[in-house]
């Protein structure tokens, strides 16, 4: 059996593993000098392409409604606890503006799956804010939904597209969804944009119900078929108003293997070092940082609603994590040598 050292040179230099090798390099990365090396080969794939930059996006969270019943989400549509809200356009655009003030060039608006927020309010909402913000870049993450509606986005000047994947599994998958929710037509919705021309998301959670290392290689290898330009994994943080509610949350140190092994199999990619990720336990965001991560996502959300957008338990609504705390982010990451950058963050081309 090769030594994980030599599956990591492998994976750096071919950028995808068999999936029993795959398995292997995670089954042995108890083993902190395996870590260790791994995390050594992904920093330096990353500063090969972004230096010791990270870039900022200015997280919207607009509306916590959802038709969806995920089984892993505090705000599934059966979730009778949730306080329920909609930002207005006036809402969103009055956070893109104290956004821009404080240096965003990029805003992501994030949502359950709406239908209040149709194509028609959708795309009055992406242009008012590319008339008032040209210079931004606007990525959306709101879910499943028809070609149409995701062609008449990009056309109204949303660049970039956030839709997590979930598993590759399609069995996994239905242990997490209800039989409402189909795996294919996920995978069908990130193939069409993609096909649009978005500059796409994916990811997963690392550790949720019933995953295993078979899943997880499936996962690594779906990332480097589909190859997307940003992938977002974060651990598997429970939900005390649903059915996983007593389940273990995912492992951080296995997430911070992962962020590298990503880097390592697309190594342009942007990669952020999560909320959840910094949730879970203190400088955990920046052991991402440091494993390969360089995107982080401050909350531009009104400050009344933060708290409402409870997808798992304890999600940071104060502190580093908002907007309004920058200069402390700034200084955190300077302290291990990082430099948060004022810029729209475009992927960098494989050279």
């Amino acid at each position: 059996m090769p030594k994980p050292e030599l599956l990591i040179d492998t994976l750096k230099d071919q950028h995808i593993l068999p999936h029993d090798d795959f398995k292997k390099l995670l089954n042995s990365l108890y083993d902190p000098t395996v870590m260790e090396y791994l995390i050594s080969q992904s920093d330096e794939i990353r500063r090969k392409y972004y230096g010791n930059k990270v870039y900022i996006r200015g997280l919207i969270e607009f509306s916590n409604y959802c038709k969806n019943d995920c089984f892993y989400c505090g705000i599934r549509k059966s979730n009778l606890n949730v306080s329920r809200y909609r930002l207005s356009k006036e809402d969103i655009l009055e956070c893109c503006n104290h956004g821009y003030e404080l240096g965003f060039r990029t805003f992501v608006l994030q949502s359950g799956e709406d239908r209040f927020f149709s194509t028609e309010v959708m795309t009055d909402i992406i242009s008012s804010i590319k008339n008032s913000f040209p210079d931004c870049a606007i990525t959306i993450s709101s879910g499943e939904n028809t070609y149409e509606h995701y062609l008449a986005l990009f056309n109204a000047g949303a660049n970039r597209y956030l839709l997590r994947h979930e598993t590759a599994n399609a069995a996994h998958y239905s242990q997490l969804h209800p039989p409402s929710m189909s795996w294919k037509n996920r995978i069908n919705c990130l193939n069409n944009l993609k096909k649009i021309g978005f500059q796409t998301g994916t990811g997963f959670m690392v550790g949720s119900p019933f995953q295993t290392m078979d899943t997880i290689a499936e996962d690594l290898l779906f990332i480097y078929n589909f190859q997307p330009q940003m992938v977002g994994i974060g651990p598997f943080i429970p939900h005390h108003d649903t059915i996983f509610a007593d389940m273990p949350h995912g492992s951080v140190n296995l997430t911070i293997a992962l962020l590298a092994m990503i880097r390592l199999i697309i190594p342009n990619i942007l990669l952020p070092a999560t909320t959840a990720l910094g949730t879970i336990a203190a400088k955990a965001r920046e052991a991402g940082i440091f494993a390969g991560a360089n995107v982080i996502m401050p909350n531009l959300s009104p400050i009344n609603v933060r708290k409402k957008y409870l997808i798992y338990d304890n999600k940071i609504a104060t502190g580093e994590e908002t907007a309004e705390s920058l200069s402390k982010l700034r200084e955190s990451l300077d302290k291990i040598g990082f430099e948060i950058v004022v810029a729209k963050g475009d992927i960098i081309p494989i050279f």
